[in-house]
């Protein structure tokens, strides 16, 4: 009886080589520069540091948010995470109300703002940063850090502003007169039904209709421009209107700004606006726009809050103030007059 044949071995395969331990990495992560890693990982916009002068040359519209200090970043991301949602659904509500014209003429618009990015990207192929990396808005698509989600790009050039105050968010648009009340209005009736999810690091979303140099002068014309806008789209403008003012300095009241030891005896000194004159000024514009208007603390139909924002940088003797006109659903007057909080709807959502 023969001996049985031994089973035939499958071939030798060589294993696929391993990368080396030592080998470097892929070209795409190699040019990553460290703060560039970083904000891969964190998902932040960078800060707008041209936002200061733009800021003393002209208005815009933005938020202004407070938070718990240190968590300022968790701030940020929730307050892109809020924000877009409702700044997108602003724009499609205006949208539909355009005429066809209107629509025609912003896709020419914005074919010509594309043509004009893409000849501004060749220009600056040769250089180390384009311009569009060095304004910090958040949807910035050429650095890495702008992948904050696409979501971040149709939050439709919000940029963050540095600020000198801790527990403080600032994001401001590339101009003024946005329906930025609108859409706080909004985020509330979310709130209030259940759509949007109680926030757990912003506190208060404070709606900036239109910033200015904190001076009489500025101050008086915003307040004048929001509070006509307010009485015209006020249903019966012939009965008297009752408002409030409120004036939030931000902790400025013990830190006075001080003069300079280079400032010679000559030159005055601008000194900070305190609360009277801010009144004064505020009930003065209010006055020269609604004749018929009272002061009322208690129960305002409409409130003007000014308040000062702490943007890092700003020269000693200028100052930068955020206006809003608000009407009463989105104001609390107990214990202070102020811009309602997040936090007390969805309180209020979990006891029904």
């Amino acid at each position: 009886m023969a001996a049985p044949e031994p089973e035939a071995k499958p071939p030798y395969r060589e294993p696929p080589p391993g990368p080396e331990p030592n080998a470097p990495a892929a070209a795409g992560s190699q040019d990553l520069q460290p703060w560039e890693q970083h904000a891969v990982v964190i998902n932040l916009p960078r800060y707008d540091y041209r936002a200061l002068g733009s800021l003393l040359l002209r208005s815009h519209s933005g938020f202004l948010i407070t938070c718990p200090i240190k968590r300022e970043k968790s701030a940020t991301k929730e307050a892109i995470s809020i924000l877009e949602e409702y700044i997108c659904h602003a724009k499609r509500h205006v949208s539909e109300q355009a005429e066809p014209c209107d629509v025609e003429n912003a896709k020419k618009r914005k074919f010509c703002s594309l043509a004009a990015e893409n000849s501004e990207k060749a220009v600056t192929d040769g250089n180390s940063i384009t311009v569009s990396e060095s304004t910090g808005s958040i949807g910035d698509s050429s650095s890495p850090q702008s992948k904050t989600g696409e979501n971040a790009d149709s939050a439709s050039n919000l940029s963050l502003v540095k600020l000198s105050r801790s527990g403080l968010l600032f994001f401001k648009f590339p101009s003024g007169g946005l329906h930025v009340v609108e859409m706080l209005t909004e985020i509330f009736h979310s709130l209030s039904s259940g759509k949007l999810k109680s926030p757990q690091w912003c506190h208060r979303i404070f709606p900036i209709q239109e910033t200015c140099v904190l001076s009489e002068k500025d101050l008086h014309a915003t307040v004048s421009k929001l509070f006509l806008d307010f009485l015209r789209s006020k249903n019966n403008q012939d009965e008297p209107v009752k408002f409030a003012v409120a004036y939030n300095r931000r902790g400025i009241d013990e830190t006075e700004m001080k003069p300079q030891k280079n400032s010679n005896e000559g030159s005055n000194q601008q000194v900070l606006m305190d609360r009277e004159q801010c009144f004064k000024v505020v009930a003065a514009a209010v006055k020269s726009v609604a004749e018929n208007s009272v002061v009322d603390l208690k129960s305002p139909e409409v409130a003007v809050l000014v308040e000062m924002l702490p943007v890092s940088g700003v020269p000693v003797g200028s100052s930068v103030a955020g206006v809003s006109v608000l009407p009463a659903e989105l104001i609390s007057t107990k214990p202070r007059l102020c811009v309602r909080s997040l936090a007390s709807d969805a309180k209020a959502t979990k006891k029904k």
